[in-house]
């Protein structure tokens, strides 16, 4: 485990700039997971249609393909920007997809009779979906949408390899190619760090959902 120890730096480094992709996918695929749920149980049948296109997109194309899209589609259309840039874009446009329909289940557990309720008090659409229906349909959410985020920290990787720079992948890859290392051993390090950012987060997951269990 040389490789490990006598470039800990280097991994300390991929794994913040790993844990920095992370966190903005999660960000972005909660918000736009969420919106994109709204709309599939909207009232207005363009924007469930949309919902709906979107789902069925993002859901059965490869990552891959969103990524290189993302990253060298987009710029061929003028929209240029950094590749970290596109690769949390590829990322938070693939992964809401499966954030929203783990939203959408939990809408649907709720009882048809709490937002009739809330329409006959005078609240709207948005009303009621965000005061009455998601508060309740985010506890039972909880399980599939964790382990959506798991997939999604795991996906991470695949990012770190169009060029991102920088990610406990790159880092990976530097030390094999660029300085000769054996790969077993750096890529246990490599694994050693995911690891790291996977576990933790489970575990966090695990306490939120003895909480909301607790709550409800």
């Amino acid at each position: 485990m040389e490789a490990v120890t006598e470039n800990l730096d280097a991994y300390v480094d991929g794994f913040l700039t790993s844990l920095s992709i992370i966190l903005w996918s999660l960000v972005g695929s909660l918000v736009l997971g969420l919106l994109i749920a709204a709309s599939r149980v909207s009232p207005v049948p363009p924007l469930r249609r949309f919902g709906l296109f979107w789902v069925t997109t993002f859901r059965n194309t490869p990552l891959t393909v969103v990524l290189v899209f993302c990253a060298f589609g987009l710029p061929e259309l003028g929209f240029n920007r950094s590749f970290f840039f596109f690769g949390v874009l590829g990322l938070v446009l693939y992964t809401s997809a499966f954030v929203c329909e783990a939203v959408r289940s939990g809408i649907n557990s709720v009882p048809a009779g709490q937002a009739e309720a809330a329409r006959s008090l005078g609240l709207t659409f948005s009303q009621c979906l965000g005061q009455v229906v998601l508060p309740q349909a985010l506890r039972t959410v909880v399980p599939p949408l964790g382990s959506v985020l798991i997939a999604m920290f795991k996906n991470s990787a695949v990012v770190g390899a169009f060029g991102v720079g920088g990610d406990l992948w790159s880092t990976g890859a530097t030390l094999t190619s660029a300085r000769g290392y054996e790969t077993l051993p750096v890529y246990i390090g490599v694994a050693i760090g995911y690891l790291i950012i996977t576990l933790t987060a489970g575990a966090l997951l695990q306490v939120l959902e003895r909480k909301v269990a607790i709550a409800r």
